[in-house]
């Protein structure tokens, strides 16, 4: 099967694109999670400020 994702993450749209993966903390137990979003290049500096 990974044959089948690195064929597919080589597309052309999918170069465009970073992966970006922030630790955010929980109000309630104080605990961290982790959440992942894939946004374009251009946009990738702005998704880190949020």
């Amino acid at each position: 099967m990974a044959k089948k994702v690195v064929a597919t993450l080589k597309d052309k749209e999918a170069k465009g694109f970073a992966k970006i993966i922030k630790a955010v903390k929980s109000e309630k137990t104080g605990a961290y999670t982790f959440r992942e979003e894939m946004v374009p290049l251009d946009d990738a500096r702005e998704a880190l400020k949020k």
